[in-house]
């Protein structure tokens, strides 16, 4: 069969690369086309645009790249009408590809959302969208069945990916050595992997290094951005730069600072006590408090249902708070055993799925029931 898929982020890159190679396995037949990124690309297919050129975080960048969004949307279009797949699979990225749900269930392909739009956190009306344009729904977060079942909409729970990513992953013993890090216990520094969040973030996050000279940072830096990006971060005295090998890093960290998204959950399941960052543009901060229905950001509180972790947001984000919440974590022994024991309820939350593999096998019967196979 032909698939065709859209991920417009990192973490959706990885989350489809592995739900590609999945299919693989369930269809010796498939072919893939895509708009994602290197670890899709590295599974085979053909990558039409890489996501780095749609990473628009908030609403104010939105706003001001209107008119590259709407070409890109005409282009992809065009591009599924060209290649006729057997169903249109898309991850996460609402703003996009809800679009795009709408385009391909108007000509008549079939439509996947593997990973929800986090629409039960705002504009909880697009349920109802979703359940017009959207045959299948996959879902990784355990409340997400209970929220669609409300709109009478039933979803596939297909366990988290992101546990089954860090429960498979072997740390690497020679991760000191290779990176030239002295032997101090490090705080690991996730400041993202999009532009916009990292200059908005990082240098916050950085400004508490002196207060802590017993520790080593290590930023967690991602090869879609430039290198030279993180070159004048790496000349500052008790900070060092890793490259894509964030999981070697929590694997070996005392304690840590995320932005807020995927890296709080991988954070946690690596059992690291952390304190949650972030800051956005003004406009886009008021427009998300006027619009947010949910009582937190990260995804460990979000999942616990309980502040399990200390979110810095906003105007909160500053030296003063992050050295305080720091120094709670790194020594503070009832703190950092409250937030490991929350950590472990939230393991067995989630539990080990094998998502990918589930959500994979369920598509490929899926399509066969309806083409009557």
């Amino acid at each position: 069969m032909k698939y065709y898929l859209i991920a417009g982020e990192r973490s959706g890159d990885l989350h489809a690369a592995k739900l590609m190679q999945e299919l693989q396995k369930q269809d010796t037949n498939a072919e893939f086309r895509y708009w994602g990124g290197d670890m899709m690309e590295a599974t085979g297919g053909y990558l039409v645009r890489h996501y780095r050129e749609l990473a628009f975080m908030g609403f104010k960048e939105a706003i001001t790249n209107l008119f590259k969004i709407v070409r890109f949307l005409r282009e992809c279009k065009a591009d599924i009408l060209a290649y006729q797949p057997d169903v249109v699979i898309l991850v996460d990225y609402a703003g996009f590809n809800l679009r795009i749900a709408k385009f391909a269930k108007a000509n008549g392909l079939k439509v996947f959302y593997y990973i929800s739009p986090k629409i039960w956190a705002w504009n909880q009306g697009r349920v109802h969208t979703i359940k017009k344009l959207v045959d299948r729904m996959f879902v990784i977060m355990p409340f997400e069945a209970d929220f669609y079942q409300q709109f009478d909409y039933k979803v596939d729970y297909i366990g988290n990916p992101i546990a089954d990513l860090v429960s498979a992953h072997q740390a690497n013993p020679s991760f000191r050595q290779q990176n030239n890090l002295v032997n101090k216990p490090i705080i690991a520094i996730l400041p993202g992997s999009r532009k916009q969040e990292i200059e908005a973030i990082l240098s916050v996050m950085l400004s508490v290094v002196s207060d802590f000279p017993e520790y080593q940072f290590v930023i967690a830096a991602v090869s879609n951005l430039n290198p030279e990006y993180y070159r004048n971060i790496e000349k500052k005295d008790n900070v060092s730069v890793v490259t894509n090998q964030t999981y070697d890093l929590l694997a070996n960290a005392q304690a840590s600072l995320v932005t807020s998204g995927t890296a709080t959950l991988e954070t946690a399941l690596f059992n690291v006590p952390q304190v949650v960052c972030y800051s956005t543009s003004a406009l886009s901060y008021w427009i998300a408090r006027a619009v947010i229905k949910v009582p937190y950001i990260s995804l460990v509180n979000l999942i616990a249902g309980k502040p399990v972790v200390k979110e810095l947001i906003q105007n909160d984000l500053n030296s003063r708070n992050i050295i305080a919440e720091l120094r709670k974590i790194t020594k503070d022994d009832a703190v950092i055993q409250q937030q490991k024991g929350d950590y472990q309820d939230l393991r067995n939350l989630l539990g080990e799925a094998k998502s990918a593999a589930k959500a994979a096998e369920l598509m490929v019967n899926y399509l066969s029931l309806d083409a009557g196979h």
